[in-house]
């Protein structure tokens, strides 16, 4: 077991493949090339990369500006809001969700509800709970464009107009965008009560350490100092610090451990969470796969599969554990992983706000990652190409008045199935689940409101597809899991 920075790891066979990576990353000055903002540690072009690196100067650039956070969450503590309601998809709703979700919400402070659905029923339900009059709206977009975003703009504008009439609608509206973003035109069309302008060179799941996070995180009463010291603590250790010691800032080991590992065929990255921070396997989620997943390689996060005997797994998975200080719950459970010969990485939390560093580590181990595949980890090829796809469909739409339509192959106790065909649902999820070849996986895509009801079927379903057919599974309700 080896340790450095927090993280302690056991990889057996596969050390001596992350000791030459952390030898070539050292000798190629990768650690040095990513901070001067070189495009070639990752494509011989510059699209889509020297424009997306502003995330590496994040700590240090919030760490003035995060002050005038605080006198505008007290205004409007202030004048009577209670609740903060978020409307944004993919790096503009997560970061937030995870904080809300971790530290809860300091007395006297906006409870914060981060909606990232188009699903009519979880809306209505929000719009049923919250009272407008107490209710401060954040519309977060940085390219101002996202249309799942814009379309719940107007409904909750209408929802607000309708209870606090149009003079006073706007001072109930704030927006967090990116320079010559649309949606600064909209706000002042409105008269958003502010906008916060956000750095726009970097990619939206790299902008938790940027006005995208803090600004909500402000409003829930975080001591947004104390965060963004250990994200600069974290940043300040993934430097390069001379050609001996280059390869061994966090960064680099946790990338190249990722990185190496996938290259090998153990690519499913098996995220084991303290229940406090689970929330933080979101925000990982989309971090992981949208770097990663291009090119046809990629890396397969899992969060939120329930911990199985040694023997349930293949030779696909590499185990990360992130361990709150205190948290023994899963000890058990690592140990026997680790005496089975699986490679596990575990790293320690002291406390709530070591997520901050957490938040930069993961960020620069991604960018090693994309270097050590051969990827741009910057771009988002599929989630522009669907955006595209969505657009086409809209425009269909509204020629003909209709969407195309395909026939179900079976219809049984309401529930529609399309695919090849089956006698039964259960025969045809049989067949779905035959398809898998070995080290392949089941994602359960629900575009579904997220009740605990719902999560539990899809808990259930994950438990009983994973330990039968020794599959990784993961679940993600639409339409996040497009952002």
């Amino acid at each position: 077991m080896t340790f450095w920075q927090g993280i302690t790891y056991t990889l057996g066979n596969y050390q001596g493949l992350v000791d030459q990576a952390l030898a070539e990353i050292r000798d190629q000055q990768i650690i040095a090339r990513i901070w001067e903002r070189d495009h070639t540690v990752w494509k011989p072009a510059p699209t889509e990369i020297t424009n997306r690196l502003g995330w590496l100067q994040s700590p240090e650039a919030m760490a003035d500006s995060w002050q005038r956070l605080r006198p505008f969450a007290d205004a409007v503590r202030r004048e009577g809001y209670t609740d903060a309601l978020l409307l944004g998809m993919g790096g503009s709703s997560l970061a937030p969700e995870v904080f809300r979700k971790a530290f809860g919400v300091e007395k006297g402070y906006l409870d914060l509800t981060v909606l990232d659905s188009t699903v009519p029923g979880h809306i209505w339900a929000q719009a049923e709970r919250l009272d407008p009059k107490q209710t401060l709206v954040i519309v977060s977009t940085k390219s101002g464009t996202t249309v799942e975003t814009l379309s719940l703009f107007k409904f909750f504008y209408t929802w607000m107009t309708d209870a606090v009439g149009k003079e006073e609608t706007g001072k109930h509206f704030i927006t967090i965008t990116d320079p010559g973003s649309p949606l600064l035109d909209i706000s002042t069309q409105y008269r958003f009560r502010l906008g916060f302008i956000n750095a726009a060179y970097m990619g939206g799941r790299f902008a938790a350490i940027s006005s995208v996070g803090l600004v909500p995180m402000s409003l829930i009463g975080m001591d947004l100092g104390q965060l963004l010291d250990r994200a600069r603590t974290m940043a300040r250790q993934c430097k390069p610090a001379g050609t001996a010691k280059e390869a061994t800032n966090p960064g680099a080991l946790l990338g190249a451990i990722l990185g190496e590992l996938a290259r090998a065929g153990r690519d499913k990255v098996t995220l084991i969470i303290s229940s406090q921070i689970a929330s933080f396997g979101d925000w990982l989620e989309q971090l992981i796969a949208e770097s990663t997943g291009k090119e046809g390689k990629g890396i397969l996060p899992v969060i939120g599969e329930e911990i199985g005997a040694p023997e349930d797994y293949g030779k696909d998975r590499l185990f990360v554990h992130l361990c709150l200080d205190g948290d023994t719950s899963s000890d058990a459970a690592m140990a026997a992983l680790e005496a089975a010969g699986h490679p596990i990485v575990r790293i320690a939390l002291r406390d709530l706000y070591d997520l901050g560093g957490q938040l930069f580590l993961w960020e620069m181990a991604v960018a090693v990652v994309g270097h050590r595949l051969g990827i741009n980890p910057f771009d988002q090829p599929d989630v522009e190409a669907a955006k595209i796809f969505a657009r086409q469909a809209v425009d269909e739409y509204e020629e003909k008045g209709s969407l195309p339509t395909e026939a179900p192959i079976l219809i049984q106790d309401g529930i529609e199935v399309y695919g090849e065909a089956a006698e039964t649902t259960a025969k045809a999820l049989t067949n779905f689940v035959a398809q898998a070849e070995p080290g392949g996986y089941v994602a359960l895509q629900a575009f579904l409101e997220p009740t605990p009801e719902i999560e539990g079927a899809l808990q259930a379903l994950r438990r009983g597809l994973g330990s039968r057919n020794r599959l990784a599974t993961t679940r993600g309700y639409g339409p996040r899991f497009l952002h």
